[in-house]
């Protein structure tokens, strides 16, 4: 698989008279794993509202290999682009490989529905995030850590050449934390998918990204590598605490 180019040009995007974005740029090459970081209300789940066209944005644009997401008919863009929301409520009895099984519905032939190739697919995504054990289960009986997995293994078997995230890692212990960064990462270089992911756990980002955009009240702040956007000015200025709490800094 190879993964497509994502372009941000100018984005600018208000709620009202509340600016949430204001003038964003920034290129993601195919294959490139980035972690979009910044406080509560810096806009990143709107940036990413706009990155999937559910938004229309006040002025600019996202282009997908150099086409605009307006102009991309939805069939088509659910093939290039997946979404991991941040929470996700299941109100009815569904199992687990179910619910994953919806990310193939862009694939399935519109007269044979799922194939044996869509099956496959379900099946992998299950194995590489780890929840085999878990296919049987009411999603509903599951905890929310539980569950976040099974949208995430539902994202993996649609194949999108694009994964946005919002908040991968929220309800996971630690040790399925890690298990998703490095995930992602070898969804990146191993898979060829460009990924997206917003984190608010700075170390994860800096441990796991080899590139951080840092959204500050609706505007980049930084973008490069984590010991440039991560600096203590940076973390001084933007979070408002003292760097020596969160990095290593002496």
């Amino acid at each position: 698989m190879r993964g497509a180019a994502l372009q941000v040009r100018d984005l600018a995007l208000d709620y009202g008279k509340r600016e949430v974005l204001r003038d964003v740029s920034f290129t993601l090459e195919p294959g490139a794993a980035v972690a979009l970081i910044g406080p509560n209300g810096a806009g990143k789940s709107s940036l990413l509202r706009c990155i999937t066209a559910l938004v229309k944005p006040l002025s600019g644009d996202v282009l997908i290999d150099d086409t605009s997401v307006s102009d991309i008919e939805r069939g088509a863009l659910a093939k290039t682009l997946a979404v991991v929301p941040g929470q996700t409520v299941v109100a009815f009895p569904m199992r687990v490989e179910e619910l994953v099984a919806l990310g193939r519905i862009p694939h399935e032939h519109h007269l044979l529905g799922q194939r044996d190739e869509d099956r496959r697919a379900v099946d992998t995504a299950m194995e590489r995030v780890g929840i085999t054990a878990l296919r049987g289960r009411d999603v509903r009986e599951l905890s929310l850590g539980e569950r976040q997995l099974v949208v995430l293994a539902m994202a993996v078997a649609q194949e999108a050449r694009i994964l946005l995230l919002d908040e991968p890692t929220v309800h996971l212990d630690l040790r399925h934390q890690v298990a998703v960064m490095e995930l992602l990462r070898d969804l990146a270089s191993r898979d060829g998918v460009t990924v997206l992911a917003v984190l608010h756990d700075i170390v994860l980002a800096r441990q796991f990204f080899d590139r951080l955009l840092l959204l500050d009240h609706g505007r980049l702040a930084a973008d490069g590598p984590p010991s440039v956007v991560l600096s203590a000015d940076n973390v001084r200025d933007v979070y408002g605490v003292d760097p020596r709490l969160v990095l290593q800094i002496a």
